[in-house]
């Protein structure tokens, strides 16, 4: 069981960087599926019980869908489970969102969860409320739209990052890579940046950032263009609870109209200050 296990995290651990995988050695292959959160409401419906894998860590634990309409409202099944999560955290419950994969019969299912317990809990698993999971498509409650930060990390659990980014105009990109800087994920970002960057000790600092402004360039403008400076507005917040505001450009580049955009990343850190928080 336990070599089982091992050979499912190294293809998963291969599948990050590829669309479909192949164990070869055991002639096992495994397909991870990007559904769409109306398939999933029906293959996982209340009371139904399904693994979570964690993409960073391989760590996985069993959960139970307890509720949930626009999205699954989910509970860890018992109390190794809830203990198993809260280590995925680094041993505090966050609002973060990580990449995972639903693990159901016969089915891996890409998807991203948040590890924060609110609202009501019915299990006995030291776990107080629900946390939850969100599939492609899947909504929040408060802007009844999907979640950028979500998304992202069901394509990253998908295998499909590289090429959203691959596609982006300038500003999607922006709004993704200001989004890896919110969820502290450094694949995101240096998917997106033009240098490859060790980002642990600028994104370990930032406990919250949101982009407060981005001003519309017409696209009509943008196609022959190697280079951009988009104006921006950014607040964020130290994990010392020290706030920081940044107004000025993000710079893009690329090599030719037909290449994917990148971002300066040297040239952020530097004029926004996130460099020296």
């Amino acid at each position: 069981m336990r070599s089982v296990i091992t050979i499912i995290l190294l293809t998963i651990t291969l599948f990050i960087n590829c669309s479909n995988v192949l164990a070869k050695d055991e002639n096992m292959g495994i397909q991870i599926e990007m559904l769409p959160w109306e398939k999933v409401y029906d293959i996982l419906p209340k009371y139904s019980k399904f693994t979570v894998l964690d993409v960073e860590t391989g760590k996985m634990f069993k959960v139970q869908s307890r509720a949930g309409y626009h999205h699954a409202d989910v509970q860890p099944l018992t109390s190794k489970d809830t203990k198993i999560m809260k280590e995925i955290y680094g041993g505090k419950w966050s609002w973060k969102r990580r990449a995972i994969i639903v693990i159901h019969r016969d089915q891996w299912i890409a998807a991203s969860m948040h590890g924060m317990p609110h609202g009501p809990g019915a299990l006995e698993n030291d776990f107080p409320g629900h946390f939850c999971i969100h599939f492609y498509g899947s909504k929040t409650h408060s802007t009844n739209s999907m979640d950028l930060s979500h998304k992202l990390m069901i394509l990253k659990a998908a295998g499909k990052l590289q090429e959203y980014v691959t596609s982006a105009d300038p500003y999607e990109l922006i709004n993704a890579y200001v989004a890896g800087f919110k969820q502290q994920d450094s694949r995101i970002i240096s998917t997106i940046s033009l240098q490859q960057i060790d980002w642990n000790e600028h994104i370990q600092s930032i406990e919250n950032i949101n982009l407060k402004r981005i001003s519309i360039i017409p696209v009509e403008e943008l196609v022959n263009k190697l280079s951009l400076q988009v104006p921006v507005e950014i607040e964020w917040e130290s994990n010392n609870s020290e706030r920081k505001y940044f107004k000025g450009d993000i710079n893009l580049f690329r090599f030719s109209p037909a290449d994917a955009w990148k971002i300066d990343s040297i040239r952020f850190l530097k004029d926004s200050g996130i460099k020296g928080i």
